[in-house]
């Protein structure tokens, strides 16, 4: 699922956020929500998911949490980083905002 279309990304970058709205406030790791993806879309790929949570994390809808475990938090792998749903992501997850950017 490399260059899917731009309805196949909103689709993925609001799975991302429906899944952390169902822990929130808690956290997931960036293989959690990896795993939790690939129920609703088996082709996903890493390298597709971390571009989505970097944006996602640039719109302020998600952010990064460091753990407490982490040594040097710039050298912790993204896949092993923890996300969370911001206030601002519950309202669009909600529906309670829009973004025309995540509209399927």
């Amino acid at each position: 699922m490399r260059n899917g279309g731009a309805r196949q990304i909103k689709r993925v970058r609001n799975e991302v956020l429906m899944a952390l709205k169902m822990l929130y406030p808690a956290a997931l790791q960036g293989d959690q929500i990896l795993r939790t993806l690939l129920a609703v879309f088996p082709q996903l790929e890493w390298d597709v998911l971390k571009k989505d949570l970097a944006y996602l994390c640039e719109k302020g809808y998600t952010q990064r949490i460091i753990a407490e475990s982490e040594a040097d938090p710039r050298l912790t792998s993204w896949r092993k980083r923890w996300f969370r749903l911001t206030s601002k992501g519950v309202e669009i997850a909600d529906h309670c905002v829009e973004d025309k950017a995540l509209e399927v």
